[in-house]
Order: C-alpha cells, then structure tokens, then sequence
C-alpha cells in the first residue's frame, strides 16, 4: 500500500487552521447564513462586522462556492462575518450597507474570472450569468477585482483591503489581457490593495487575520507564504534578501557552449560552419603538419604509456561553494515595462513563474513597476502550504447550509423559478472530495491556482457530506450528481518519495508520459465509490467531473467500477486534440491512450449489459495547431461518428502557458532564447484573427450547413477538394441548403433548428421515436441528441411526444 499523500514535506511545514486560540467574538456563536443586512446583524445581535466580504457572486452557503468557505473558516475563527454580494459598483454607498468593517475587507470577482464570466472566447458579451439569480448577466462589472476594491477604498479609505479569488490569482504578475491585447500591470497594483492572497487562501487568511486582529499593521505583514504586495525599492523590509537575476534560472539569450580541449582549433571551427584559415591558411597548414605527424604514429602499434590528457580541479583550491538559502532568495523578474514592450521577455518571465510552483523548493519573486519616484516593487512569496487531509475535512465539514441564501427566495421561499441559480442548480447534490492537479494542461488555470499538490478529503468526511446531502437537502431523489474535483480520478494521488516531491521542478507528473514516482493506485477512491452507493436512500453516484483517462487506465478495476456503476448513459473526457503538434502544446496524451480508455469502457458496458457512452471533448484554435490539424481532427470525428454540438474555441486566460505561446509566439515549454536554433520546437503557430480562429471551429462542426460554404473555400485552397463530395468518406457534400447562416450556441439550448428556423432547413426525414437507453438506428451521435436522458436527481421529465 503506497504511503498517503499527507506524509509528505508539507504535512510539517505549516501551523495548522485549527491551532490559532479564537478571536473573543466566537461567543456570539454560528451564523445560520453569514449576514447581508443590518437587520440580520442585529437579529444575531452584532453592533458591527469584523470582517466583511465583497464578492461578484450570489451568496451561496455551500463548500463549492469561495466566498462561503472563507466566511465559514473565519467565523470559525472567532470572527463575525458578513457578505456584500454583487453590489451594484456605480457608488460607494452599497458598500456600507453592513457598516465599517473592525479588521478589514476581503474582495474577490467569485468563483470566476469576471471578464471569462461575460465574454465568450471571441469577445462577445455573453447575456447570462450562471452564479446570479434568474441567469441574468451584467450583475458584476468588468475586473471587478479592481473596481470592488476602489469602492471600499472610498467607503471607508483606512481599512486594509485583502483581495483574493482566481482573478487575483491569475494576475499576480503583469499579465497578457487577451481583451485589450496588451500587457497589464499586476493587479495588486491596478487594485491598491494592501494585501493579495492567491490560492486556496485559507491558511494565509486565518494567519493575516489573527495579526491584524493583534493590531499589526498590514504593511508590516510581509512573510506570509501565497501571498503578494507592494514593497518600495528603498524599504528596509527588504533587506537581507540574496537577489537573482531571472536571466541565470532560464536564460532567454544564446548559450555558449563548452569548448572540447579534445578538439583542434580548425575542428572547432567546421563544428560551428567556419573556418580558422587566414590569408593562405597557415593554420590549415599547421593543422595538417599536425595530422602528418600522428599518422605515422597510428601506424605503429599503440603506446600504452601515451595517455590523453586530463582535466581536474586543485584540491589545495577546491572551496565549498555557498548558495543562499532559498527561504532568504528571491528572483527578480524583468519589469513590467520590460515585458509590456518585448515578448520574448514576456515568455521568459512567464515560464520562471511556472518553474517557481512548488511550495517545496519555491522561492519569492519580484517584478518592478514604474520608473523613477513611481518605482515600486510587487513582491510575490512562495506558495502556500497545501492542506492537510485534517485541514480539509475540517474545512469541508464546517455548518454550511447547503443553499442561497434566503433574500434570493421568490413569494414561495423557493428557488427554483425566476430566481434559480444555475451554478448552485449544477452542484446542488455534489460533492468536492479533493482539490489541486498535476495534469499541468498548459491552457488550463487550475494548476495555477490551487497547485500540482492533491489535497484529499478523508473517507468519512465525504460519506458524512453524502448523508447530509440525503437528510438535509430540499429536493434530493437519492443520486448524487458528482463525486470529484478539478479531476475526478486523482483523489489520494501523489509523489511516492517526500523528497523527490519537495525538490520536484516539473509542470506536470503525466506528460510526457506518468512519472515513475507517481501513485496510481485508485483503491481508497473505488472504496469510497462502494461504501457511497451502499448508503441507504443513496439510488446512484455520478461521476461528473472531467476523468483523466491515461490514469484510469492504469486501474482496470477502477474503469469496471466507474462504468458499470457511475457513468449515466454517457461519460464525459477531454482527449482535446487527435494530432500530435497542438497536443504537444497543451501537455496531452496522444490519442492512443483515448483508444485505450474507450476499448475498456465499451468492455466493461457490455459486461454490464448497458449501453454506454464516451463524449469526448476538443479545444479549437490552440496555440500549435495548423489548419491541416483541424481538418485531420474533423476527419476522425466524422469517421468515428462524432458531431460536437458544445464547440470550446482557446481562451488566453491570464498567466496560463498557452496564453504566453499565444502572445508570444513561443513555446515556453522549452528555454525561451533570444536567438532560436530550432524553429520548429521554440516558434509556435498561433491562430489569430476571426476568420481564421473560424475556421478551426468549423472543422469541429463540420456537419453544421452554415459552416460548409467556408469549409469548402478552405478545403480547396488547402489542396483537399477530395473531401468535398456526397460520399460518406467525404467530409462536407457538394450542395448548399438553405440556412439563416448563424450560429447557434448549445450553452442555452440544442443547436438543431427548432420551429421557424427549422423551416429554412433541409427537409427532415422522419424517424420513430427512441426507445429508451438506446440511440436511434442510422442517426449519427452528439452531445446533446441520439443519447439516453442522464439521471441527475431531479423530478422525472415529462413523457415527450415523438416528432
């Protein structure tokens, strides 16, 4: 049995969340919701807040939602917490609403980056918010990190503001803004807070909380891990540090390489494509004497007594060289100004900020910031210490009520009508057993901000989460919608040596291949899964979360468990890409190991005698992809009968890898240099432009008739007019029929044409009614049409009429 993952460097290396001696207002005791009026301060009979927290999100007190897991873990604390959620940001004065905060204010955009929550991936605004009530968009503004904390500022201007959440933590550097194409400062600096903490911030706000509690001044704050600041270049605070140049840790310039004392001078030359010859080329000359000189040697026997010569240090010279400690080093980054005007530089930045990850071996990193009497430094600490599997179940376990909080209610007190909230709707009966990844994806974030360390719950702390689910939850039929994560299979999964893992400098533990060091064993997460659905009232567990498949694989046993017991009809995985250059790009396994996966799922299915499955997911426009990528990707959808309604074009989101390739053009998965000397590994192909970004999404919906007339230009163009015909090996047919020649997105409904639009379509041919569990013969499958209805705990739908 392999060791778990908290008997590791970090289960010691940090104070534990439930060591600190409670703040004096515990007494007022547990909240049933964290307040969001006066007059529910007074009903818990509060003169005023401690700390009060802003946030773009609808206040729902549950442990998927961020704001309520910090309100939750420091009313723990002792502290008295209320919640601005969404306010509207034209004037400081909803932000007095609760009055003047004793400690300080806590902001954070929610649970998303606030510009991805409003833009779609070609920048159109988006007319729907899944975390406001009623779905309703526009109810946060833009970088509202930024704008929540000017309004506190001005509300009340001495209270220290500490900002948090993913968008903080996605720009805590200065950061490629995908919607202005331009490099922004770090937002620690656009925001004036006093304090960022990204991350899981749990055990740096309980830290920052009880010493501004003592009355320490938050400037003083300074030493605390996951968290970043702004620090004048002339602040005695900073000294004593050991500062590195960026440029020694991954050197974006040309590399020298050593000299070979074995070989001549001329030899030297022709390795590099020159010559050493000089006006008539005495030193060719020299150099042949030289060789005539061996070959009469050579052909006598060897000498055994001549020996070639070698190099070894003085031991009278040999010193210890001393290396700074790491807890007193810190790199220094090339400035925003730098970085802003030089995207070579952009890169380089970018990939140290990556390498600096792990909270093992991490060290601070500093960036300037303006020029002259406006120069300021923002200091960037190591990562925070990963939770303990006691720290997450004492965070998990904490009086949640489960529900949005009773303001949101309609005239029946309930909020399944004009006031749902889609977000809390899609987690409403699931649970989190685990947070962070090692997949390392490089055009994902989550990596970025909670960590490549896994931090698991323990077995009873989810089954107890099942069993209030059960008895607690207004609405529950007996399923559970998800039992996952970031990821749904890496739940207890980590580095086999504590060393190794401490010192470990890699991006990902499963690319290019699953590192040796790494546990594979899906044993405690099989046994959760049967003592879950052993329960009683417990009818089914659904695995909802994205499932990395080159895992799963390594565990038949846990592929037989989750297909015949977890996997509602279909089972949703992201091979993201069939070819191997974007794959290459975005840290995925080739398409084999999806191969692999579906040969077991379909086994395991037909053993259980249900039919099953695979939806997989593709990304369009990543960087390293070539129009000769898509089309390929677009054959093998067709040919292995897939049409994908849910089309996920590349999002740069800020201080993601890809995103640094996207704006730099460069693939910083290598040394990022100067001079490149392989311009096929270091330069990457970036799909700019409208039409072009497209047309890589018309490949992945190549059965859409709005996308053939562009498909067919594009085709032909790319020497492959061969796919354009009536054929059933070819990719798009010959003929036009009559389309309104729009798109329409399946984020809000099925993408087939309904009503008057279906009227301008083809004639559709009629076809009898599915049969339940079984798609229809002849019909080609999709995300949304030809599968079984998946069980999600709701009220049963009602009996359709066949068209």
């Amino acid at each position: 049995m392999n060791a778990p993952v908290d008997v590791s460097f970090f289960a010691r290396a940090a104070k534990p969340l439930t060591s600190y001696r409670p703040y004096w207002a515990k007494r007022f005791g547990t909240a049933p919701f964290l307040p969001m009026s006066r007059a529910e301060m007074e009903k818990l009979g509060w003169d005023s807040c401690d700390i009060i927290l802003v946030t773009g999100d609808a206040y729902v007190d549950h442990p998927s939602f961020g704001m309520a897991v910090i309100g939750r873990t420091l009313e723990a604390q002792g502290f008295r917490v209320g919640i601005i959620a969404q306010p509207d940001w034209q004037s400081a004065e909803p932000f007095k609403v609760l009055g003047k905060p004793n400690l300080f204010w806590g902001v954070t955009a929610g649970n998303m980056d606030s510009m991805i929550n409003r833009y779609t991936a070609d920048r159109k605004i988006r007319s729907d918010d899944a975390y406001t009530p009623g779905d309703v968009g526009g109810k946060r503004p833009d970088r509202a990190a930024i704008v929540y904390s000017q309004r506190c500022r001005e509300a009340y201007k001495d209270v220290p503001i500490i900002l948090g959440g993913i968008e903080g933590s996605l720009r805590r550097i200065a950061h490629y803004d995908y919607w202005s194409d331009k490099v922004r400062r770090s937002i620690v600096v656009d925001s004036k807070c006093d304090l960022l903490l990204y991350g899981n911030a749990e055990r740096a706000l309980v830290e920052v909380a009880h010493r501004i509690a003592a009355r320490e001044p938050v400037e003083k704050i300074t030493d605390v891990r996951g968290t970043a600041f702004v620090r004048r270049p002339d602040d005695e605070s900073g000294k004593g540090w050991f500062e590195i140049d960026s440029t020694t840790v991954d050197e974006p310039g040309r590399v020298e390489a050593h000299i070979n004392p074995y070989m001549t001078t001329s030899e030297q030359a022709a390795a590099q494509g020159s010559t050493c010859s000089k006006d008539g080329g005495s030193a060719t000359d020299s150099v042949a004497v030289a060789a005539d000189s061996t070959s009469t040697t050579d052909q006598n026997s060897p000498n055994p007594a001549i020996q070639p010569i070698q190099f070894v240090p003085n031991p009278a010279l040999k010193v210890k060289l001393k290396v700074p400690p790491r807890e007193k080093t810190v790199i220094r980054l090339p400035s925003y100004e730098q970085v802003k005007s030089d995207p070579v530089l952009y890169a380089h930045a970018n990939r140290v900020l990556h390498l600096e990850t792990n909270p093992g071996n991490a060290r601070a990193l500093v960036q300037a910031h303006g020029e002259g009497a406006t120069a300021r430094d923002v200091w960037i600490n190591p990562p925070p210490i990963p939770l303990t599997t006691a720290e997450m179940d004492h965070v998990f376990d904490l009086p949640y009520a489960r529900g949005p909080h009773p303001s949101y209610a309609d005239e029946n007190g309930s909020h399944d009508g004009a006031t749902k909230i889609p977000a809390w709707e899609m987690i409403r009966f699931s649970i989190n057993i685990m947070r962070g990844c090692f997949g390392g994806c490089t055009f994902c974030s989550i990596t970025e901000h909670e960590g490549r360390i896994i931090q698991s719950r323990s077995e009873d702390s989810i089954i107890q989460e099942i069993e209030d689910i059960r008895d607690k939850v207004k609405g529950f039929t007996g399923t559970i919608s998800d039992l996952g994560g970031p990821t749904a299979n890496m739940y207890r999964l980590g580095c086999r040596s504590p060393e190794i893992e401490a010192a470990c400098r890699k991006p990902s533990c499963v690319y290019p291949g699953i590192c040796q060091n790494l546990t594979t064993d899906h044993g405690p997460l099989i046994k959760i899964y049967r003592r879950g659905r052993a329960l009683k009232g417990i009818k089914k567990i659904l695995i909802g979360s994205g499932l990395r498949y080159d895992l799963a694989v390594k565990s038949p046993e846990y592929v037989k468990e989750l297909v015949q017991h977890h996997v509602g009809g279909y089972l949703k995985i992201a091979p993201e890409h069939t070819e191997q250059g974007p794959l290459t790009k975005m840290m995925k396994p080739g398409i084999g190991s999806y191969d692999k996966f579906k040969q077991m799922f379909e086994k395991f299915s037909e053993e259980a005698g249900k039919k099953q499955f695979l939806i997989p997911y593709f990304i369009a426009a990543h960087p390293g992809t070539s129009d000769e990528d898509m089309m390929n990707l677009a054959i093998w959808l067709k040919k292995n009968g897939f049409r994908a309604d849910q089309v996920q074009t590349f999002y740069p989101s800020p201080m993601a890898t890809a995103t640094a390739m996207y704006h730099s053009g460069r693939n910083t998965l290598t040394k990022v240099r100067r001079q490149m000397r392989d311009e096929a590994e270091e330069s990457v192909d970036i799909v700019r432009g409208e039409k072009r970004r497209r047309l890589h999404k018309a490949f992945l919906r190549y059965h859409d008739p709005n996308n053939w007339p562009l498909l067919r230009e594009a085709l032909k163009a790319m020497g492959r007019a061969d796919l354009i015909g009536n054929g059933k090996h070819h990719l798009i047919p010959t003929f036009q029929p009559l389309t309104d020649g729009g798109y329409q997105s399946a984020r809000r409904k099925n993408s087939t044409p309904t009503g008057a639009k279906a009227a301008t379509a083809a004639p559709v041919k009629q076809v009898k009614p599915m049969k339940p569990g079984q798609p229809q013969k002849g019909r080609i499958l999709t995300q949304h049409t030809g599968l079984p209805p998946r069980v999600t705990g709701a009220a049963k739908p009602s009996a359709r009429k066949p068209r």
